[in-house]
């Protein structure tokens, strides 16, 4: 028990990543990982958590924050959180000495209605939400894009940003979202990106974002054109069940099941959740 305080104690310190190979990276992380797993561990056994873990199997959040090298005491950005499935472990994870925050795209005057009703006032919404889930951990704030200062420029440890870039991609908000969360990242900072994939040989008319399907090249070239280099990928959360070329496109599958007809759901929860890409890239200066 000595042993373990001691290093829960380094983690909850912020761990400098310098400009390295992966492999550097994951002898860093060796030091940690005793500390890290046991606390991980908790925080994905909590009660609040009872039907999220159903999805644990497709999108294998140990693992994966894992991958993406988040430690207890950072301040991490989840963006878009959505239904905050991530919140529910993040919070306790990065304990009362982390910061977690939610954003969401900064929307423009001329943004439809149905956008704004859908991304804006997360930070009237969103903590309101996550009271009710009475979590134990980090402090939780919420934002649009556009209402965080300069002040915050340079003290983020983490970026993640799950399932998202073909949104992004689609309504034309990558380029100034990843400018801001460049500039809010730290000078050692890690962009950690999950994103449904499309087949290396996909279409471009199958890959623009509005199936959800994305080519890892392309989501390699549009993040790395935005001030950020590709250090580490993961086939943590690849199924090569998925086909990854639905008409009606990864809403297709589960949960969704948009548009199936009672007689082929069977193969398509075969299938399960989507094919999905784990990238980490870090802040270029």
């Amino acid at each position: 028990m000595r042993r373990l305080a001691v290093v829960i104690s380094a983690a909850l310190g912020l761990l400098a990543v310098p400009a390295a190979s992966p492999p550097a990276y994951a002898a860093a992380d060796a030091e940690l990982c005793d500390a890290c797993d046991t606390l991980l561990e908790l925080s994905l056994d909590n009660p609040r958590r009872a039907q999220d873990r159903t999805r644990d199997i497709y999108r294998h959040p140990a693992e994966t924050l894992s991958f993406f090298r988040v430690r207890p005491g950072m301040t991490v950005i989840d963006y878009m959180p959505s239904s905050g499935w991530y919140t529910r472990v993040l919070v306790p994870y990065l304990g009362k000495e982390g910061r977690y925050i939610g954003l969401n795209p900064a929307l423009g005057a001329g943004a439809p209605q149905g956008m704004v009703n859908y991304f804006g006032g997360l930070r009237e919404k969103f903590p309101v939400e996550a009271a009710k889930w009475n979590l134990d951990g980090a402090p939780i704030e919420a934002f649009n894009t556009d209402q965080l200062g300069d002040e915050r420029n340079g003290t983020v440890d983490r970026v993640l940003i799950f399932r998202e870039i073909h949104n992004l991609h689609r309504n034309d908000f990558l380029h100034s979202e990843l400018y801001k969360l460049h500039a809010l990242l730290k000078p050692d900072g890690l962009l950690g990106v999950e994103q449904h994939r499309a087949k290396a040989d996909a279409p471009a008319d199958y890959v623009r974002g509005g199936k959800g399907y994305m080519r890892v090249k392309d989501v390699v070239a549009l993040i790395e054109a935005n001030g950020f280099e590709l250090v580490a990928q993961s086939e943590i959360n690849a199924n090569p069940k998925d086909p990854a070329d639905h008409p009606g496109g990864v809403w297709t599958l589960p949960p969704n099941f948009r548009g199936v007809a009672e007689v082929d759901m069977p193969r398509f929860t075969a299938i399960g959740e989507s094919d999905r890409m784990t990238l980490l890239f870090r802040k270029r200066p």
